[in-house]
């Protein structure tokens, strides 16, 4: 087996998993992945999105290119970079910055993508913007949240530095022909730096719209992408499927899923921890569709065998040069239990340019074993329509639908979030989807809420930011297995900020993208709760606990 991949399974999971390597190894069907054969999966338009497959490699040859980009952006004096994205243009580098923190010399990252007030506000405020450089992350030009950011932030880089120069401080990713390319060169933009249009969103993190970013936060991108081409070549046609990490992890995920145990579990060492949040794209966004898929569960606490169902595999990404010992305690009793466990080893936190070829490589395996194409997200278009409507409603009328919202203080919250989640079954999940501000001190409420949920219904929990989540895991809540039991959470924002241009707010935009997931999730029979917090959010989260809790 490959040196880096271990797993921990039954005998009767063992045994199938091996089967399905050598049905692999019998059909050549590593050798059709890299011929770009669509029939492994749906026979659709697959052969169109699998250009990340050389892109560690093509990369790795204009390395000089990042390198200059990254020495202008210094020898212009920015002090800052702001990523303004979303989804699988925006994750990879939050997991850049929030590993490697700042590098002496470069300009400090900051990424945003969430449509909250206080959230862009936040970052506002912890910018010099005059020294900022906005990079505009789109892999279609036409997404709204990367759009409104824009208008937003050259508005304000207009009344800093003027309207002639305030093109100097934004760059743009984009597609070939895009909208966003247009605007680009329309207002004096300093890059155009083109994406690959065979490679999608969540699979883009070895490409620009992850390393120029990694480039200019000051990133040895050469020996990133370098552990990225070796494992591309670990993971190659001719590689025995045993010897291969890439299959070997997206087969165990796959038989497992198909089996019940599709709650993938991702335990990652503290230097990695922020690995997750990209993970969780990939994975369900490429998965959850057609009522099946895997539901990756990140960030929830380690508990005792007891707390899991039936319905988990846990994958611990053990980082060698800075492993957790509580952790490694944890996995051990888990393992001891006859819970499924796979163990990856990361050497050092510039391993994960391996990690992000071998888990795409796997997602684009576990795909085919479930019989999804894991290159399209029609559930995530399906909230993008349905916020759209709510806008252009907002445009024309001034308003949004009237609603009376369950609120938190209300005597019947209460009840109604314990009936809400007396409809746990096992093999369920609750997802907490709170479109609040995503900070410390919120995050923690929420964690204990969820942890309360997973220790008195044995279930797995999941917990996403909105709107962020909508790019993510929310194809899976939409459109993978009817298993999740949500809680939708929303708030009065203390703030408003208006979107240049528009009649509508990044108020307003966020709380269409709450509706209209919303309609979306109970449109698919879903089941869904929500709870309105009013604007006192971190009280509201208190009460909101407490009600789990009881």
């Amino acid at each position: 087996m490959d040196e880096t991949t271990r797993f921990h399974l039954s005998p009767e999971l063992d045994a199938e998993v091996r089967a399905t390597l050598d049905e692999w190894a019998a059909g050549d069907k590593v050798m059709r992945l890299w011929a770009r054969d669509a029939t492994l999966w749906t026979g659709a338009d697959e052969a169109s999105w699998l250009g990340w497959l050389g892109v560690a490699g093509d990369q790795l040859a204009r390395v000089g290119q990042l390198r200059d980009l990254a020495d202008a952006v210094r020898t212009e004096g920015f002090t800052q970079v702001l990523v303004l994205g979303m989804g699988g243009s925006s994750l990879c580098p939050e997991v850049l910055k929030m590993t490697f923190g700042r590098n002496a010399g470069y300009p400090e990252l900051f990424v945003l993508d969430s449509t909250d007030p206080g959230q862009i506000r936040a970052i506002e405020r912890k910018s010099d913007l005059a020294r900022t450089l906005h990079i505009v992350s789109s892999k279609s030009g036409s997404t709204l949240e990367p759009n409104i950011f824009m208008q937003y932030f050259l508005e304000r880089a207009r009344q800093l530095v003027g309207v002639d120069r305030a093109g100097s401080r934004f760059i743009t990713i984009t597609d070939p022909g895009s909208r966003m390319e247009q605007v680009a060169t329309a207002d004096g933009f300093r890059r155009v730096l083109l994406g690959v249009p065979s490679i999608g969103g969540r699979y883009s993190a070895l490409s620009d719209f992850g390393m120029a970013p990694a480039a200019i936060m000051g990133l040895d991108v050469a020996r990133f992408l370098g552990h990225a081409d070796a494992m591309a070549r670990r993971c190659g046609a001719r590689v025995p499927v045993r010897e291969n990490p890439g299959v070997l992890l997206g087969i165990v995920m796959g038989v497992l899923a198909r089996r019940g145990r599709d709650k993938v579990t991702l335990v990652t060492s503290p230097g990695i921890h922020h690995l997750g949040v990209w993970l969780e794209q990939l994975l369900a966004e490429s998965t959850g569709k057609e009522g099946k898929g895997l539901i990756p569960v990140d960030r929830e606490p380690l508990g005792p065998p007891a707390v899991y169902g039936g319905d988990r595999l846990f994958v611990y990404l053990r980082l060698a040069s800075g492993p957790d010992r509580a952790q490694d305690e944890a996995m051990a009793a888990l393992e001891r239990a006859g819970h499924p466990v796979v163990r990856l080893v990361v050497p050092d936190p510039y391993h994960l340019g391996a990690e992000f070829f071998r888990w795409e490589f796997a997602t684009a395996v576990a795909g085919a074993i479930l019989g999804v194409n894991p290159f399209d997200q029609p559930d995530v278009e399906a909230s993008k329509v349905a916020t759209r409507s709510l806008t252009d409603r907002y445009e024309t009328t001034g308003a949004l639908p009237v609603e009376s919202p369950l609120r938190v203080s209300d005597p019947a919250c209460g009840p109604a979030l314990k009936a809400h989640l007396q409809a746990v079954r096992p093999g369920d999940y609750v997802a907490f989807l709170a479109y609040v501000p995503m900070n410390e001190a919120h995050e923690a409420e929420l964690q204990a809420a969820r942890v309360a949920a997973r220790d008195r219904l044995k279930v797995a929990t999941c917990l996403g930011f909105g709107p962020r989540y909508l790019h993510s895991t929310g194809q899976a809540y939409k459109g993978g297995p009817n298993s999740g039991v949500f809680i939708q959470i929303t708030c009065d924002d203390g703030e408003d900020l208006p979107v240049p241009g528009r009649r509508y707010s990044f108020g307003v935009v966020k709380a269409a993208q709450a509706l209209g997931d919303f309609q979306v999730l109970r449109a698919r029979g879903r089941r869904a709760l929500r709870v309105h917090l009013g604007s006192d959010v971190k009280a509201g989260l208190g009460q909101l606990r407490r009600a789990v809790e009881a």
